[in-house]
């Protein structure tokens, strides 16, 4: 009687911590226009015909979401019941996009424009660039991107100050480093990179001032391409970048004064920092690419490696349990790493070659 009052207890338990779950996981399945949908630990459905899901990315604006596809749709859909709402195309090619209070904006890189659409995704204004256009942020009621063509960054601010629809004009513009390709922004900070210029661009956008920092490393070389800012971490102190064509991840302050390189097995693409901050996850190219390895960012040392039986395209990390999540293109799975003892946990199967995972979260309502 005992053992199957423990029984009980222990299936009550089990299900009252999965109720509780308010973690969704979204996985970009990258060659099937589709979006796996992972709940409880399991893949419970795919959201189809999702457009080009090459370089598909996900966002969440409380109980909205988000996806941009390679080819230029934007679809809105309910995350909780994963019910299309609305599909808008901007372009034939879009590159990335982000969601304010009334709006929707969306960097075009084939008809060289700038969207402006309700949350709705209804056409409000097509900004004409005759540039590719990255690197797209919100800062108060600005939206600041980069023309790649033109080598410029554009701020655009909303007339109407968020009353209404918002109604955007070219408020400054900058003269800034040769082919601008990414930007990231902090606070009011906004840092854009470039191909051809060796550093990156900082913009304080209370004051409108723009300067160019030169990146150096050990023994003051210059970093001579920066990677795409998706792939950096800041944490409150530092700031780790993947080195590009060396197998370092650079460390500097958030000056961006040197600290130093942390050696690593390969050729580091993407960084990850955990949401306590307190580790550094970070994939690879080449023939590396089945393998993160785990640095303990107090440290600076790697603690931990993984090898993987496929190519790894993207880590999450999750906020409300110790778990990192990792999709291995390759295997057609995602493996979950339990972050407590650093040991692989388990596999979640029925996903078709994932790469972006989106983390939705009923709890927080944020990504």
């Amino acid at each position: 009687m005992n053992l199957l009052l423990s029984f009980l207890l222990l299936g009550t338990t089990f299900f009252s911590i999965t109720l509780s779950a308010k973690e969704k996981y979204f996985v970009v399945e990258r060659e099937s226009e589709s979006v796996a949908v992972i709940e409880d630990g399991l893949t419970k459905r795919h959201m189809e015909d999702m457009h080009n899901m090459n370089h598909g990315i996900i966002k969440f604006a409380g109980d909205d979401a988000y996806l941009i596809s390679r080819d230029g749709y934007v679809v809105k859909f309910d995350p909780k019941t994963e019910k299309r709402e609305a599909e808008y195309k901007t372009s034939k090619s879009a590159i990335g996009f982000v969601i304010g209070k009334n709006y929707v904006a969306v960097a075009n890189y084939d008809d060289k424009s700038v969207d402006i659409l309700t949350r709705d995704l209804k056409p409000i204004q097509k900004i004409v660039t005759g540039s590719k256009n990255v690197g797209i942020k919100i800062y108060k009621d600005m939206i600041i991107f980069a023309q790649m063509d033109n080598d410029k960054v554009t701020v655009l601010k909303d007339e109407n100050a968020g009353k209404g629809l918002p109604k955007f004009k070219i408020y400054k513009e900058f003269n800034v480093g040769k082919m601008p390709f990414d930007a990231m922004i902090k606070e009011n900070t906004y840092i854009v990179g470039f191909f051809l210029t060796k550093g990156f661009g900082v913009i304080d956008l209370d004051t409108m001032k723009y300067h160019l920092i030169k990146v150096t490393g050990e023994g003051d070389k210059p970093v001579l391409k920066v990677p795409h800012f998706g792939f950096w971490s800041l944490s409150d102190d530092r700031t780790f970048i993947p080195a590009v064509g060396n197998n370092a991840v650079m460390v500097y302050d958030k000056d961006f004064k040197f600290i130093k390189n942390i050696k690593t097995k390969g050729l580091p693409v993407f960084t990850a920092l955990s949401p306590d901050k307190k580790y550094l996850a970070v994939t690879f190219s080449g023939k590396d690419f089945p393998t993160i390895q785990i640095i303990d960012t107090k440290s600076l040392k790697i603690i931990k490696t993984f090898t993987f039986p496929g190519k790894v395209l993207h880590v999450r990390w999750s906020h409300e349990y110790p778990s990192l999540y990792v999709s291995v293109n390759d295997a057609n799975q995602v493996s979950v790493i339990d972050t407590l003892d650093w040991r692989l946990e388990r596999d979640i199967f029925q996903v078709k070659h994932p790469s972006g995972i989106f983390l939705y979260n009923s709890k927080k309502k944020k990504e």
